[in-house]
């Protein structure tokens, strides 16, 4: 038999993540910040989830509008340039009303109580936050039951 004399090098371990947080939804990504936009979208990737991303809440509108399939979850910023986030998903699940929202902030509690989000707690991520986090709380909120949106009440 003949002598292989080169070493072998050790290649990087393939990340692996627990089957539980694992998906197939479709996911509309709405993020100002590029980065975390970025990061967001490559993290749910790599967890087996569909991707559609925009910046702000009127390509978030276009996007969902011109969508053919479902859109399973509404993962958004909650202040963001023109529309704040809670305003977007109410607009959005007045067209898809199965889809169902995660908001993300890095804001205090006082930005969640302006948006009328205190009594979101399982729909609610602060930013800054892990993969892991991000995965656990997308799966927490997709396999949940519905809740109704807070939205502000204005006269």
């Amino acid at each position: 038999m003949p002598r292989v004399e080169d070493e072998i090098e050790p290649t990087e371990p393939v990340p692996t993540y627990p089957e539980a947080l694992r998906g197939t939804e479709t996911i509309l990504l709405v993020e100002d910040d590029e980065t975390i936009r970025a990061v967001g979208q490559t993290i749910l990737q790599m967890h087996g989830y569909t991707i559609l991303q925009a910046r702000n809440a009127k390509e978030a509108i276009h996007l969902a509008e011109k969508h053919q399939g479902p859109i399973h979850l509404l993962f958004t910023d909650v202040v963001m340039p023109g529309l704040s986030g809670p305003e977007l998903a109410e607009c959005l699940t007045s067209i898809r009303p199965d889809t169902k929202v995660l908001y993300t902030s890095g804001y205090t509690d006082k930005v969640r109580t302006q948006h009328n989000l205190m009594g979101l707690s399982n729909a609610f991520l602060q930013k800054p936050f892990t993969p892991e986090t991000l995965t656990r709380k997308v799966r927490e909120v997709l396999d949940s039951v519905p809740e109704p949106l807070h939205s502000s009440h204005r006269s």
